[in-house]
């Protein structure tokens, strides 16, 4: 008769992560039947060690079992319905069991119970066994106690432990669909995800690990019960940020500069994902980013845009890619400039993701951050909020601007269209932009003048500062007439600021500068005197020319030195000489006064 001992073990509720219950395990010791003693390994095949010969061949997977019918028989239910021959027969039987769960290993742990040896169970073996027994149909109805209800008693206490749920459910993913048809997937994630509800006022980092070592569909399902069980969005955001950082191939965490990811994956990476392995890596990151919470901030706009590089370079569906763009629009205020580099991809022979060799591709996806700025305008437009306003964006698509710059092959049509993509008011100053547009037009010298002109006319030049506006005034390869607006604008920001200096003088000089005022004001009063006085001077001194020269013409005709004398007595007497302001020099007296004496004013 068979008899049960369970040696002893300790089972507590480790919910915390304090406790380590890996060694839970119940060994069944029975009666030994006198046909079988133990198992020999020879090879691929398995021996029962007994004196009465073997009358049937179990192949699993490769490995053959020679063992006897009847312990079969007297315990599986799919054995008896094989309609075997009986064993007096000299005929030895063969069964195939393909797709066996758990393997050649846990059906000798099925046969080691069947002969009535002792078995050890585990929490990494109890869901196999399970899974072998329902498959072997070994029922109450064939013999009591059997493995069936021995596991389910074993399973019903392991999984009142975090950790040994956890080694449960790891266990499991090579067992489908036999483990979801039991429910003990289901079973385990329940058990998990209610023992995070109950701790998660405590240290939330500390389940992390366990549960990154999940198979990315039991990972799934964990992160569906705990959002269903009220776990925080950001809780579950932050497991499914690092279980993506320890499975996804080039994600690697925050990204440092603007080509890491590009060099990580054609660093010799790309050559490994192809065929087989790119379907898995792409069903993963699918599903990764379909249980993504869609509350705002659950995860950051960073990890966002690192998942679409990864559903770019895994050549995700679409549908998955455009929901994702939208996405990153909603957050695009926090994004970085690296962020947004993303590397432009194509597929190749095979499956293999490389980057772009043709002429016209650019070396950055272009074309997906002008999604992403139409359906943040989308998004901005239907919440009726005037967030552009904020020059977040204006800047860091600037920055984006200039980076893409550098790229020879990129046209003027996408670099125009993106930077004339969001509205005036997100740019107060275009200083920003004046550089972007500088950075191309240095990296795409071949433009002709037309073009320099067209893409100059995306900035507003009144919105330059005076140091771009002192720069843009000196640039070569800006087009003649920007130039010149830029000098007119550059005088004007310069005379406001002259005008705004003196116009707000300081308390302290506004006495002094009142006082400077009105000894100017005396002082320009005296020098029109002095002016009105020098010309009434010089048209007195226009006249006695007159006269003199009359004198002159008198003399001539008469030849005597009367009229001369009498002439000269009359010059002495003029105002020229009683204010002493001229000499014989000044008069010009002299054989021939000057012709042009009239000419004066």
């Amino acid at each position: 008769m068979k008899s049960f001992q369970i040696s002893p073990r300790t089972i507590g509720s480790d919910s915390d992560g304090s406790d380590h219950v890996h060694d839970q395990r119940m060994v069944i010791l029975t009666k030994q039947v006198a046909i079988a003693e133990s198992f020999e390994k020879k090879g691929r095949s398995r021996f029962v060690t007994s004196q009465i010969p073997t009358d049937l061949t179990i192949l699993v997977n490769g490995i053959s079992f020679h063992v006897h019918k009847y312990p079969l028989l007297s315990r599986c239910g799919y054995i008896n319905q094989l309609n075997l021959p009986p064993s007096d027969s000299t005929f030895i039987s063969n069964i195939n069991l393909n797709d066996f769960p758990g393997g050649p290993d846990t059906f000798e742990t099925i046969l080691k119970f069947c002969y009535d040896l002792p078995i050890s169970l585990t929490p990494t073996n109890i869901a196999p066994i399970r899974c072998a027994s329902e498959f072997l149909e070994m029922t109450e109805d064939f013999h009591p106690n059997n493995l069936i209800s021995t596991t389910e008693a074993f399973l019903t206490t392991t999984l009142s432990s975090w950790r040994n749920s956890i080694l449960v459910l790891n266990s499991c993913s090579s067992l489908s669909p036999w483990a979801d048809n039991l429910h003990i997937a289901r079973r385990c994630t329940d058990s998990i995800s209610s023992r995070t509800v109950v701790d998660d006022d405590d240290d939330k980092q500390w389940w992390f690990h366990d549960v990154s070592t999940l198979c990315i569909d039991h990972f799934v399902r964990m992160m569906t019960a705990m959002r269903a069980k009220g776990v925080a969005a950001e809780i579950v955001g932050a497991c499914i940020a690092q279980y993506t950082e320890r499975w996804v191939p080039g994600f690697e965490g925050e990204c440092e500069g603007r080509n890491e990811l590009h060099l990580s994956v054609s660093s010799g990476r790309r050559c490994e994902v192809g065929g087989v392995k790119n379907k898995e890596k792409r069903l993963m990151v699918e599903s990764l980013v379909s249980i993504l919470p869609q509350d705002r901030g659950a995860v950051s706009c960073g990890f966002l845009l690192r998942m679409l590089k990864m559903t770019v370079v895994y050549s995700a569906s679409p549908a998955l890619v455009s929901e994702l763009e939208k996405r990153v629009g909603m957050v695009l205020e926090d994004a970085t400039v690296s962020d947004l580099l993303i590397p432009n991809y194509m597929h190749g022979d095979g499956g293999v993701h490389k980057s772009c060799a043709a002429e016209e591709s650019t070396l950055h996806d272009v074309d997906v951050v002008q999604r992403i700025v139409e359906y943040f305008l989308m998004h901005e437009q239907q919440q009726h909020e005037q967030k552009c306003a904020n020059t977040a964006v204006g800047k860091l698509l600037d920055g984006y601007l200039a980076e893409i710059a550098r790229d020879p092959k990129l046209s003027i049509t996408k670099f125009q269209l993106l930077a004339e993509a969001l509205p005036g008011i997100s740019r107060t100053c275009h200083d920003g932009l004046y550089r972007a547009i500088d950075t191309y037009l240095k990296c795409h010298p071949s433009l002709v003048e037309y073009d320099r002109r067209r893409l100059c006319r995306v900035m507003d030049c009144e919105k330059l500062s005076l140091d771009a506006c002192l720069h843009a005034a000196h640039n070569e390869r800006l087009p003649l007439r920007t130039v010149v607006q830029v000098l007119f604008i550059e005088q004007a920001k310069m005379r406001a600021a002259i005008q705004e200096r003196d116009s707000t003088p300081s308390e302290k000089n506004l006495s002094s500068h009142e006082s400077s005022i009105s000894s100017t004001e005396k002082e320009i009063k005296s020098l029109k005197t002095e002016l009105e006085n020098a010309k009434a001077m010089l048209e007195e001194l226009q006249r006695n020319y007159l006269e003199l020269q009359k004198e002159f013409e008198k003399l001539n005709k008469q030849k005597s030195g009367a009229g001369w004398s009498s002439g000269w007595k009359k010059f002495r007497n003029s105002a020229l000489f009683i204010n002493g302001q001229m000499d014989d020099e000044e008069i010009g007296v002299g054989p021939a006064p000057p012709k042009n004496a009239q000419g004066i004013f």
